[in-house]
């Protein structure tokens, strides 16, 4: 590179920058009188909780596979409410309460996602066997998840009998990605029972319901809590002895209750889905004796609960069925 084109590059870079929905993890720690931080526990569980909800893989099909020959592409659209006066909401980086010295962040009522998936229909290595893979984006922010998930349908087929639905397990994992400070990671097992309604010879109407728990495990990074201090500069060396962790949650479970419809006129396809996840109550206990954290605790030791409240997500895929 000439110095022309060097000149150019400094003159027209821009800084980067987080968008409002993106997290930052040194807001959910209590600065103390020394300098330092300490990481509230029970904030990242909670936050992670409902973040993780958001960020889970959907059910978008009724329980009947795609079939050995089928191949699906979709796009989707999901609102996921939030708890907006939460204290450890402020970890995003459009909330008003920067500080993390707690206080309720009075955010969005719900974060918005857009997807994009692939669904195959397969004979082996068992019969009624279908695979997925997708990402799906945080709107307002630089978070992307991958997605992966295998369904088997147990009984499908006999859409003549009324009171003999179709029946599937599946199982999916959903992996977080372009956020620096926290690694999360969702896994999903559902069970789905449907029915098959024909409509005109020409449409076809799917009704279904299910049931879905999901994993949902946290790790925090290495927190740098004053980011725009230079620990390289001479005189600011000790700046890096602020660095901190937050300690490693035990697993966060959840319990979603589903209920959508797929409607499809020969290629075209479209599926509204509605769930329901219940509060969350996990209890991060892994030493065995239940310390729970209180509120701006100054011990990292204490065990976390998940403090999330119950959420809503309503989903819209549109897509063709080959």
């Amino acid at each position: 590179m000439n110095r022309w084109a060097f000149a150019l590059a400094l003159a027209t870079a821009t800084p980067a920058a987080a968008d409002v929905n993106d997290i930052v993890l040194s807001r959910l720690a209590t600065p103390q009188g020394d300098g330092t931080f300490v990481a509230q526990n029970a904030d990242l569980r909670s936050l992670s909780s409902q973040l993780g909800v958001v960020l889970a893989p959907r059910l978008s099909t009724p329980a009947d596979t795609l079939g050995f020959g089928g191949f699906q592409l979709t796009v989707d659209y999901a609102t996921t409410t939030i708890d907006p006066n939460a204290a450890y909401w402020r970890a995003r980086e459009g909330s008003p309460d920067p500080t993390g010295a707690g206080g309720a962040a009075h955010g969005p009522t719900s974060l918005n996602t857009i997807g994009l998936f692939a669904r195959k229909g397969l004979w082996f290595p068992v019969p009624a066997f279908e695979v997925g893979a997708g990402a799906i984006h945080l709107v307002d922010s630089q978070i992307w998840t991958g997605q992966l998930y295998a369904k088997i349908a147990l009984h499908e087929g006999y859409h003549r009998w009324w009171y003999l639905p179709s029946f599937a397990v599946r199982g999916g994992v959903s992996r977080m990605m372009q956020q620096r400070e926290l690694d999360l990671t969702v896994a999903s097992l559902d069970a789905t029972a449907s029915m098959h309604f024909g409509v005109g010879g020409t449409w076809r109407f799917d009704p279904y319901l299910g049931w879905n728990a999901l994993l949902i495990v946290p790790r925090s990074e290495v927190i740098d809590p004053t980011p725009n201090i230079d620990s390289l500069v001479p005189g600011n060396e000790a700046d890096n002895t602020l660095n901190f962790v937050f300690r490693d949650q035990d697993y966060i479970v959840r319990q979603r209750l589903v209920v959508g419809a797929k409607v499809q006129y020969y290629i075209f396809q479209m599926t509204i889905e509605a769930a329901f996840a219940a509060a969350g109550s996990s209890l991060d206990d892994r030493g065995g004796v239940v310390d729970q954290c209180m509120p701006n605790s100054t011990t990292t030791n204490c065990d976390a609960k998940d403090a999330a409240k119950s959420q809503r997500t309503l989903s819209v895929s549109a897509g063709l069925d080959f």
